[in-house]
């Protein structure tokens, strides 16, 4: 199980100076669990998330007490987009909870490389419930079925791991094929004669002054 290491955190500490000295303020709490303010390290806390995401149990472990929990709530900074809070959030072993879990696609499908079309894709994470033992990190999306313009997937179509069940619409768009763009129209050919008239304009008399040039 993934592990991350956290402190108590004095609440009356300015986040700023925590977030200087390299870390996060954050908290967990549960339906059962009592709100409790500590801090994780940044560093760490980011390897968690790219390993774990949003549906992954973490076991957190608090001064020594190891605490199952799922990364709840992630807020980030506008302008550098670092994760500036967290809220972890205890959940029950025997109860189903509902989360979005991101999907992958894979595979190449036959109606892009033999055909022109277009991938397109509509979703990239799915809802679906099950018993916090058996939340799935990621769902894959087999793109190979996609043979002719038009086809796509739907969320009735995925293949769920077992113990999991889908509440997301089960007509909901995945991904599609659409049709290939159309080529680019040939410009149309330019008149050099037209702008050799227009390049001369006015031409010179024979005693200097300009006049208008005329056709022979």
């Amino acid at each position: 199980m993934i592990e991350l290491k956290a402190k108590n955190r004095d609440v009356s500490e300015d986040n700023r100076d925590l977030r200087a000295e390299g870390f996060i303020p954050a908290v967990f709490y549960g339906k059962k669990t009592e709100s409790t303010p500590v801090s994780v390290a940044k560093v760490d806390f980011l390897k968690v998330l790219k390993k774990a995401g949003e549906s992954t149990v973490v076991s957190l472990d608090h001064e020594g007490k190891k605490v199952d929990v799922l990364i709840h709530d992630v807020a980030y900074d506008p302008v550098t987009d670092l994760p500036i809070h967290v809220d972890f959030y205890v959940f029950n072993k025997d109860v189903k909870i509902e989360v979005g879990v991101p999907l992958e696609f894979v595979g190449v499908a036959p109606a892009v490389k033999d055909l022109g079309g277009l991938l397109v894709k509509v979703l990239y994470e799915i809802k679906i419930e099950a018993l916090p033992a058996n939340l799935p990190h990621q769902i894959e999306v087999d793109i190979s079925v996609l043979a002719q313009v038009g086809d796509q997937i739907v969320a009735g179509d995925l293949k769920l791991p077992s113990g999991v069940t889908l509440v997301e619409g089960s007509e909901e768009v995945i991904a599609l094929i659409s049709g290939p763009k159309a080529e680019e129209e040939e410009s149309a050919p330019v008149d050099l004669s037209a702008i050799e008239v227009e390049k001369k304009g006015k031409e010179k008399n024979a005693d200097g002054s300009e006049g208008e040039a005329t056709a022979e």
